[in-house]
C-alpha cells in the first residue's frame, strides 16, 4: 500500500507541484527558520527583536529610555523614546504606511545600506515582520509630529481595532495631541501560542540580564522591566526592575567578576578599515567598512571563564571571528611578552612544556569583545555567530598592540602585571602537572597493587567504611599497623613535614614524594581532578603527636587536604585522631588526659581521699611510638574506645594560617623569623624572660 501511494504521488509530480510562500506564511510555516525554534528559546526571541530595535535607536544616539512590560493577558509591550518609525506613505507602496511594510514585509527596515542607521543590530529587516508573522495580535503606536500614531494587526492583517472588533485597513489612526519634540515607538504584540510549545514561557530574570547587557553596551541607556503576570507576585519579579550603566564593557567586567580579582581591568579600544564585495545594481562593489573595537578584561582567582561577545549591540553567545581574532592575540601575547624568559618555566622549558595554551591564558578571566560596523555577516538569522573574515585580523592587531604595551615596562601597575604572570604560570604547570598525575594514575591503574606506594599497609576492603590512617614516621607505623582491624584499616606513615600547600606551587605540591604517596593511596586524583566518587578510602584519619611537631605536622595535612582534596573535606569524611599526652594507672584503673589542665583537674580529683599528688606517677608520651599495641588501640583504632575530631572546612582555613605561622617560627628562613619577632617584640612581658 505504501509503495502504491509513492508511485501516485510520483506520477503526479508536475509544475502545479511547486508551491510558493508569500509573505509572512514563510515565517508561520517555518518558524525555525527565524527565531531558532518554538519553545521558551523562540519566545524569548521575539521579545528580543522588538527590544533589539530600541536599542539600535539608543546605540544611534535617538533613545535613552526602554520600557518593557510583561502583561497579565499574556501579552509583551516594548516603548521607547526614539525617533519614531515614519509614518508617511511608503514610496512605490500607494495608501499604504511604512509602519505597515515594516510590520507585514520580510527584509523591509531603515537598517539596509547605512542610511538610518550606521552600525546596528537588526540587519536582516525580519525581526518586526516575523514577530507580527508569529503574533496573534499587534499594535503599533508612534508619537511623532505632535500626534500618536496608531496600526493594529490581527492575524498579520493590519486595521483598527475598537474595542473588541476589528476592521482591516490600511490607514493609521492619529489620537491626541502631543509635543512636538516627544516621538518613540510602543509595540504590544499577544504570541500566537498555538505555534509555540506547549511549554513554552518567558523568563523575566534572562530578561533582566538580556537588558543589563544592553545597558552596559550603550551607556546612558536606562531600561525597565515590569511583569504584571499572575505569577509575578509569587515569585517576587512583580517589582520594577532598572538599569543603567555609565562605564560600558568597563563596568559589565567588573558586574561579572565572582570572588577575588587578580589586577585592576584593563580596556583595549581602536579603530581599523577592511574592504568587502556587496551586491549593488545587481553587480558586486568594492565597499570599504570602518569596524571599531572595543575590549575590556580581567582576571579572577579562581578558575572559571566568563568571555561574552558583541556585534553592535547583539550577543554573539556563538562567538564567531571577533572572538576568534581575541583568543589569537591573548595567547600570543602572553607567550611572546609577559612570559618571555620567566625563571619559573625555565625546566619545563627545557622540555618544550612552557608555552600557554588558550585553556591556561583564559583561567580565571572575565572579559567583554564588542565590534562595531556596519552590515556583520551572521551564521543564521538567530545572529548568533560573527562571520565577517576581516573582523579577526583587525580584533587580533588591536589587542595585541594594547595588550603589549600594557605588559610591557610603563604600562600597567607592576604589581598588577607581576600577579597575573604568577596566574599564567601557575595554570601552565598546574595543567603539566595534572597530565603527568593522570599518566601516573593510569600507570597505577594498569600495575594493580604495585601500582600502591611501598610503605602503604593496605586493607583488605575498600569503600565508604574503610579508612586511611595517616601516622608520623615508621615509630608510630609499627604498633599501628599491629593494631589496627587489618579488614577496614589501611596505614600510611609520612616522614618529616608534608610540604606547606599554602604557599608551594602546584608542581611543587605533586613532586613532594609524602603528598604523591597520599593521593596515589586514595587513587582519586588531586586538585581540580580528584573526585570523590573513586576515592578508595570512606574516611581519612591524621594520627599525630600530642605535641608542637604533631599539631604542625597536622595543619600540614589538613592544608594539603583543603587545597587538592576538597571534596573530602566537604563531605566530612576527614578526622583528627586524639592520642593522649599523659597516663597514669592508680589501682586497676588507667587514666589518660589530653592537656596539662586536663591532668591537673585529675589528679586534684584522685587526691580527695588522702592519696598525695606526689605518688601518682604520670607518664608523658613524647610520641605515638612510645606507646604499645593496646595502649595505640584503646585510644586511637578501636572505634568502641578512640575519640575523633571531624574536621571541617572553618578547621582547614585555621589550619593554613596555622602552618603559615609554624614556617615563620620554625621554617629554615631565618630572616622571615626575624622580622617576625622584630615586629612583634612590644607584646613581649620583658618580666617572663630569663636573661
Amino acid at each position: 500500500m505504501a509503495t502504491d501511494t509513492a508511485n501516485k504521488a510520483g506520477a503526479d509530480y508536475g509544475a502545479d507541484a511547486i508551491q510558493t510562500l508569500e509573505g509572512l506564511e514563510a515565517v508561520r510555516k517555518r518558524p525555525g527558520m527565524y527565531i531558532g525554534g518554538t519553545g521558551s528559546a523562540g519566545l524569548m526571541h521575539l521579545v528580543s527583536e522588538i527590544v533589539d530595535n530600541s536599542v539600535d535607536e539608543a546605540a544611534a544616539g535617538y533613545c535613552n529610555s526602554i520600557e518593557v512590560v510583561f502583561h497579565r493577558d499574556r501579552s509583551v509591550e516594548v516603548r521607547d523614546n526614539g525617533r519614531g518609525i515614519p509614518v508617511g506613505s511608503h514610496p512605490g507602496r500607494d495608501g499604504i504606511s511604512a509602519v505597515e511594510v515594516v510590520f507585514t514585509e520580510l527584509h523591509a527596515g531603515g537598517k539596509f545600506g547605512g542610511g538610518a542607521y550606521s552600525a546596528v543590530g537588526g540587519l536582516h529587516g525580519v525581526g518586526a515582520s516575523v514577530v507580527n508573522a508569529l503574533a496573534r495580535r499587534l499594535t503599533v503606536e508612534v508619537d511623532r509630529d505632535g500626534a500618536t500614531h496608531v496600526l493594529s494587526f490581527k492575524d498579520q492583517v493590519a486595521g483598527q481595532f475598537r474595542g473588541s472588533d476589528f476592521s482591516p485597513g490600511h490607514d493609521l489612526v492619529t489620537r491626541g495631541r502631543r509635543a512636538k519634540n516627544r516621538t518613540g515607538t510602543g509595540v504590544r504584540f499577544w504570541p500566537d501560542f498555538n505555534i509555540f510549545d506547549p511549554g513554552a514561557s518567558i523568563d523575566i530574570s534572562e530578561i533582566h540580564r538580556r537588558v543589563t547587557m544592553a545597558c552596559f553596551l550603550v551607556p546612558g541607556l536606562k531600561v525597565s522591566v515590569i511583569d504584571k503576570r499572575p505569577n509575578a507576585a509569587k515569585d517576587g519579579s512583580s517589582e520594577r526592575f532598572e538599569f543603567v550603566s555609565r562605564g560600558g564593557l568597563s563596568d559589565l567586567v567588573t558586574h561579572l567578576a565572582v570572588g577575588d580579582v587578580v589586577g585592576s581591568v584593563i580596556t583595549c579600544a581602536g579603530v581599523d578599515y577592511f574592504t568587502e564585495k556587496v551586491p549593488v545594481d545587481a553587480k558586486l562593489v568594492n565597499v570599504e567598512r570602518e569596524c571599531t573595537v572595543d575590549v575590556a578584561l580581567r582576571w579572577g582567582q579562581g578558575y572559571d571563564t566568563e568571555v561574552v561577545s558583541f556585534v553592535n549591540t547583539i550577543p554573539t553567545i556563538r562567538g564567531g571571528t571577533h572572538l576568534a581574532g581575541f583568543d589569537k592575540a591573548l595567547t600570543r601575547v602572553v607567550n611572546s611578552v609577559v612570559l618571555a624568559g620567566n625563571r619559573k618555566l625555565a625546566r619545563l622549558a627545557r622540555e618544550n612544556k612552557h608555552k600557554a595554551t588558550k585553556e591556561d591564558v583564559r583561567e580565571g578571566l572575565v572579559a567583554a569583545v564588542k565590534v562595531t560596523f556596519a552590515e556583520p555577516q551572521f551564521r543564521g538569522q538567530t545572529k548568533e555567530e560573527l562571520g565577517t573574515p576581516a573582523v579577526e585580523s583587525i580584533v587580533a592587531r588591536v589587542v595585541y598592540e594594547q595588550l603589549k604595551e600594557w605588559f610591557e615596562p610603563g604600562g600597567g601597575p607592576r604589581s598588577h602585571v607581576k600577579a597575573i604572570t604568577d596566574k599564567f604560570v601557575a595554570a601552565i604547570q598546574n595543567r603539566v602537572a595534572s597530565k603527568q598525575m593522570l599518566q601516573n594514575k593510569r600507570k597505577a591503574a594498569s600495575l594493580g597493587s604495585a601500582g600502591m606506594p611501598r610503605k602503604l599497609a593496605d586493607c583488605r576492603l575498600h569503600g565508604p567504611d574503610s579508612e586511611l590512617i595517616l601516622v608520623e614516621g615508621d615509630s608510630a607505623a609499627g604498633p599501628a599497623k599491629r593494631g589496627r582491624d587489618s579488614e577496614t584499616m589501611a596505614v600510611l606513615p609520612l616522614r618529616g613535614k608534608v610540604v606547606n600547600a599554602a604557599k608551594a606551587s602546584a608542581r611543587q605540591v605533586l613532586d613532594n614524594s609524602e603528598a604523591q604517596a597520599l593521593f596515589r593511596s586514595v587513587g582519586a586524583g588531586a586538585g581540580r581532578d580528584f573526585n570523590l566518587d573513586e576515592s578508595r578510602f570512606g574516611r581519612l584519619i591524621i594520627l599525630c603527636d600530642a605535641d608542637v611537631d604533631g599539631s604542625h605536622i597536622r595543619c600540614l595535612l589538613l592544608t594539603l587536604i583543603y587545597r587538592y582534596m576538597l571534596p573530602m573535606l566537604e563531605a566530612g569524611n576527614v578526622y583528627a585522631a586524639a592520642p593522649p599526652l599523659y597516663t597514669t594507672k592508680v589501682g586497676e584503673v588507667t587514666h589518660r588526659v589530653y592537656s596539662d589542665a586536663e591532668r591537673e583537674a585529675v589528679t586534684a580529683e584522685l587526691c580527695h581521699r588522702n592519696r598525695k599528688p606526689e605518688n601518682i606517677k604520670w607518664q608523658r608520651f613524647k610520641g605515638l611510638g612510645e606507646m604499645n599495641v593496646d595502649e595505640l588501640r584503646h585510644c586511637a583504632l578501636d572505634p568502641r574506645t578512640r575519640t575523633l575530631r571531624r574536621l571541617t572546612m572553618q578547621d582547614a582555613e585555621q589550619a593554613k594560617q596555622a602552618a603559615e605561622m609554624f614556617d615563620v617560627l620554625m621554617g629554615a628562613d631565618v630572616s622571615a623569623r626575624r622580622d617576625f619577632l622584630v615586629e612583634h617584640s612590644s607584646t613581649v612581658d620583658m618580666a617572663v624572660l630569663d636573661v
